[in-house]
């Protein structure tokens, strides 16, 4: 198995390359969300965490929000080191959770990395959800690699190569899991520089 990962600017496009991926038969079990809580001043559903404080304790928050079947309808709140409080459902995040205690990258770096990500890509990725993105991650097998790619870049990922080099213009290096989470306000105004919608 190999694993695929992007992360979308918006938590739309984000939810729309989960639904594709369910779509192309990728099993849910497979597939993995992590969004910044801090999204919550651009989207509904994931404001809902604050109306649905249960949601982590069992029912999911896709659930409370009358969500169909499939991964988006598990999504639940997390916290993963360096990252805060999350929205996520999937394997992914379960391993970042268990990953926060002893592995040596740790949390969502740890987690990356360990599905075969660069350490480059896996900073990266986790920064940017850090910031108000969210990631999507699929296991696959390794034929069908080609195919789920092509499935994620048609709901426009952001380009790490060009979104490490934007974050070291502004003097960022590496994921550091004990910077402070971001705030909303800081989110709103990433998101607005980024292009997407506040």
């Amino acid at each position: 198995m190999k694993t695929v990962s992007r992360i979308y600017d918006t938590h739309a496009d984000a939810r729309a390359a989960v639904s594709a991926l369910e779509a192309a038969g990728v099993p849910e079990k497979d597939i993995s969300l992590v969004a910044n809580k801090c999204v919550s001043a651009e989207y509904d559903d994931v404001d809902a965490v604050d109306r649905f404080p249960d949601a982590a304790t069992g029912i999911g928050l896709g659930t409370a929000l009358g969500g169909g079947a499939g991964l988006l309808a598990g999504l639940g709140i997390l916290t993963i080191p360096g990252l805060g409080l999350v929205v996520a459902a999937g394997w992914l995040a379960s391993i970042a959770v268990g990953a926060a205690a002893g592995a040596a990258a740790g949390g969502i770096v740890g987690a990356l990395i360990d599905a075969g990500l660069s350490r480059e890509n896996a900073d990266v990725y986790s920064e940017a959800v850090r910031r108000g993105c969210t990631l999507v991650s699929a296991r696959v097998a390794d034929h069908e690699v080609a195919r789920i790619q092509a499935t994620l870049d048609h709901h426009g990922p952001v380009d790490p190569v060009q979104r490490a080099s934007d974050y070291r213009k502004e003097g960022w290096t590496c994921f550091d899991p004990k910077a402070p989470a971001y705030t909303p306000s800081e989110t709103e105004i990433e998101h607005i520089r980024r292009g997407g919608t506040a």
